[in-house]
């Protein structure tokens, strides 16, 4: 589905899979491929916005929970695009993707990247992502943040009205507090969140902010 201009969305599609957006530009990103189960849904979805997976240059991730990044080897057979993480998702890739699946008592779908993004930012062509550390659900997590278009896509750092657990390995509440603080001192139209709906609107993403902040904060 088309939010925007360059910025497409694909719904959560069962259990154990993430929200998936795609940023289609002079390079096109899809960012969490989601679980494998669904992937051929997926790809149907791209199909009918006019997306070929193999238009797609870069996979990359919010975090390397297994719901998120699962489908990213399979994803590259049939796309030929690039794995690219940040340094910190190699950097805790122990504790996300296999104490995660430990967690769970289930095989961690292990994978390797092709290479990394740059520690700071993506540039697609006509739009530039910050990309912003944001740990306390995962310590790796990476927040893609665009500025000019106001487009926060967050993981699961925060989501419409509730957060990312932090009962999980790596999991820290006062960190996770802490970083939807920052976040929500940025300028943001589009909360995109790995989970549930997302939040449009510059008044009502900063009052879903307010929300998790006076009614979630409490229970983490």
């Amino acid at each position: 589905m088309k939010l925007r201009n360059n910025l497409y969305f694909y719904p959560e599609r069962g259990m154990l899979d993430c929200n998936t957006y795609v940023i289609k530009d002079e390079l096109t990103i899809i960012i969490d491929p989601g679980f494998t189960q669904f992937l051929p849904e997926l790809v149907g979805e791209l199909f009918k916005d006019g997306i070929d997976p193999e238009d797609i240059d870069i996979i990359t991730n919010t975090h390397l929970h297994g719901d998120h990044c699962w489908a990213n080897e399979a994803f590259k057979k049939i796309s030929g695009a690039k794995i690219l993480f940040h340094p910190l998702h190699r950097r805790f890739y122990d504790i996300t993707v296999k104490g995660m699946a430990e967690f769970f008592g289930i095989q961690p779908m292990e994978f390797k990247e092709d290479s990394y993004l740059d520690n700071n930012k993506l540039n697609t062509g006509n739009m530039e992502f910050e990309l912003i550390p944001s740990p306390g659900h995962s310590p790796d997590s990476i927040c893609f943040y665009c500025r000019k278009e106001k487009i926060l896509i967050c993981g699961d750092v925060i989501f419409n009205q509730n957060t990312g657990r932090v009962d999980v390995p790596g999991g820290n509440a006062d960190e996770l507090k802490h970083s939807i603080e920052e976040l929500s001192q940025l300028e943001v139209e589009y909360l995109l969140p790995g989970h549930m709906d997302i939040v449009t609107g510059a008044e009502r993403v900063k009052g879903n902010f307010e929300f998790v902040k006076k009614y979630v904060f409490e229970w983490l």
